[in-house]
């Protein structure tokens, strides 16, 4: 009797057990996606933009493909601000986002495979005043859909490459 009462007890345990570690699964799934960007349109450059959470625009740049990173160090870090997000976060907010490791080991947010970034110099919702900065590539706003309209030539700060 004595056995059947403390195996009923370990069965009962047991299915308290599984039931909530399934609640933690759930909680778990759900708290991995994040919403990190937004989709907007950009008055400016007549199409529709991601920004951040923040309303600033976010942009790519042309030479960072294939996993390749060129905004490593200092000086680009200073200007040119990553995308991170916690390890295990699937960006949500628009399609074709997923991540990739920086070489300083954060996790960074892409759309359509290029890292993103935002730009120092945009100090206010809407700007895109990083659009067509020329270094060792060209920097774009991320647009969905088709490519940012090219901006007029700028001058770069040199000296970041990677």
């Amino acid at each position: 009797m004595r056995i059947a009462l403390t195996r009923a007890r370990m069965l009962a345990l047991a299915l308290v057990v599984t039931g909530v570690t399934g609640v933690m699964a759930v909680s778990a799934m759900s708290a991995n996606s994040q919403s990190v960007v937004k989709v907007t349109k950009s008055a400016k450059l007549h199409t529709s933009i991601l920004v951040n959470r923040q309303g600033h625009t976010l942009y790519s740049l042309s030479a960072e493909t294939h996993g390749r990173f060129i905004c490593t160090d200092k000086g680009c870090l200073s200007i040119w601000k990553p995308l991170v997000v916690a390890r295990g976060t699937k960006p949500a907010g628009a399609a074709n986002l997923a991540t990739i490791k920086r070489p300083d080991g954060r996790i960074q947010v892409t759309y359509r495979g290029l890292p993103l970034y935002s730009f120092a110099e945009d100090t206010k919702a809407g700007d895109t005043k990083g659009n067509g900065f020329k270094d060792v590539g060209t920097w774009r706003v991320a647009a969905i859909g088709k490519a940012a309209p090219a901006a007029p030539p700028t001058g770069g700060y040199g000296g970041y490459g990677g």
